[in-house]
């Protein structure tokens, strides 16, 4: 990149006027300053250049992204349908949808939770390898292993009946590994050996979850039911004889309004991002006497007007009617997408600039009222910003046209600049030449009036001692 610069090109000069008395030095550094001045000019002219080709890069890149997110808006995929389903009470019970679920309003009440068997057993640590049977299946403890050693061992078995937990370093408790009913003969424990001895009056048996589901009682192993309501998963969390029963409502099939509406806030987030840099550049004004490579290449987009020309013509679109759509849902400002509600007032700074805001509200009410026209308004929208924007931004556009003409222009300054720096250096060794020759004339010419000189003085001293000599002689 080329800078303002008035420092000397090629070898430095390394020789002032001896003979001349004059500064050489300085005077060949002036004349080529001033022979300097169109290099330094052109190499002004290619880093603003440069500089413009870089935002007109970066706009182009923000346009090119926003492109992408109206095009999501436009995708048939954004309207597939989806059944939602809601708990009054997620915290007792939580409700999803699987699979055609039946539509309507469930009331649930919980009043037991489905839990395991569980027994507790004080653990002894075997003076010799000792062997138990937990449910028949046969465990061996080493000799001097401890509660926890046991408990890593059962809990490892992938075909163990139950689970174990260490309470401290001499209690064990075992609970089966699936929840529901046991009956009384549940963990079946024997050992001779004497490691695990059961604690009396701890036992618990295992239990059934047991519900109403609009008022009539049933049971299940688990408390997560995936029968109860058809196409819906139902957890049981807590129970609801205090709170009362849980709502459940499952919506009819439907497009998925919040992530419609996350889709189109994150447009026109993105839309006012793109919008604001458009205006920064539209209206920065370069510096009145440029000098740094930062200055020379502020303002250059100043007042563009295909940029402008772009800016409306987006702003443009947000209100276009789609082709062939009822008056009433033809474009996103049928369905809350403007720059701002009108006022009595003047309009706000953000409207101005073009900003877009969303009513999230009216976007809502128009995906419940018509969800089929509000498809259809994205998608014309969708289709007539992608054509707009990337006749300008995509590819071929007259931006990335713009970028390839101003790298050749500054290519081609960088030719001439060399091509000048080059001439410049010849031109300095040409100066150089031609001072020495002055100077060594100059001492030339000097060394010879002072050789004249010592003659004269020579002769003017030999003409006096004659005179002197001829006086005395006479007398």
């Amino acid at each position: 990149m080329a800078v303002v610069s008035s420092s000397s090109s090629g070898a430095p000069i390394s020789f002032s006027g001896l003979g001349s008395g004059l500064n050489t030095s300085e005077i060949i550094s002036a004349l080529l300053g001033v022979e300097r001045t169109p290099i330094t000019r052109l190499g002004n002219e290619q880093t603003a250049i440069e500089g413009r080709e870089q935002q007109l890069g970066s706009l182009e890149s923000s346009l090119m992204q926003l492109t992408f997110d109206a095009q999501e808006l436009g995708s048939p995929a954004l309207f597939n349908t989806s059944q939602s389903v809601t708990s009054s009470d997620p915290t007792r019970v939580a409700a999803t949808s699987t699979a055609g679920a039946a539509v309507g309003g469930y009331e649930v009440e919980v009043i037991q939770l489905a839990n395991s068997g569980q027994r507790t057993f004080t653990f002894k640590s075997p003076g010799a390898a000792d062997k138990l049977t937990i449910d028949g299946r046969e465990i061996e403890v080493a000799a001097g292993a401890k509660v926890a050693d046991l408990v890593t061992t059962i809990n490892a078995d992938p075909n163990a009946t139950v689970y174990a937990a260490a309470v401290g370093e001499e209690t064990i408790v075992l609970s089966t590994r699936e929840t529901g009913a046991s009956g009384a003969g549940f963990i079946a424990v024997s050992d001779p050996g004497g490691t695990l001895t059961e604690q009396a009056g701890l036992a618990k048996e295992g239990r059934d979850a047991e519900y109403k589901l609009d008022g009539v009682a049933a049971t299940a192993k688990t408390n997560k039911l995936a029968g109860a309501i058809p196409g819906v998963t139902l957890e049981l969390k807590a129970l609801t004889t205090v709170t009362g029963p849980v709502t459940v409502e499952v919506q009819p099939p439907g497009p998925n309004v919040s992530t419609i509406v996350g889709q189109v806030q994150a447009f026109v987030t993105l839309y006012n991002s793109t919008v604001g840099s458009l205006n920064t550049q539209l209206t920065t004004k370069p510096p009145a006497a440029p000098h740094t490579s930062t200055e020379l290449q502020t303002g250059t987009l100043f007042g563009d007007f295909e940029l402008s020309s772009l800016r409306d013509g987006m702003r443009q679109t947000i209100y276009a009617a789609g082709a062939e759509l009822p008056a009433t849902m033809a474009s996103l400002a049928d369905i809350g997408v403007s720059t701002g509600a009108p006022s009595k007032g003047a309009p706000s700074q953000s409207a101005l600039e073009g900003q877009l805001t969303l009513d999230t509200a009216k976007l809502e009410s128009a995906l419940a009222a018509n969800p089929v026209g509000v498809e259809k308004v994205l998608q014309s929208f969708s289709k007539s910003f992608l054509k707009f924007v990337n006749a300008s931004a995509g590819p071929g556009g007259t931006l990335e046209a713009r970028k390839t003409d101003e790298s050749e222009q500054v290519t081609q300054l960088g030719r001439r600049i060399d091509l000048m720096n080059e001439m410049l250096a010849v031109r300095q060794k040409t100066l150089e030449a031609e001072f020495a020759a002055m100077e060594k004339v100059v001492s030339q010419n000097q060394a010879q009036s002072a050789w004249l000189s010592t003659q004269l003085a020579s002769l003017l001293t030999s003409s006096a001692s004659s005179s002197s000599s001829s006086s005395s002689s006479g007398g």
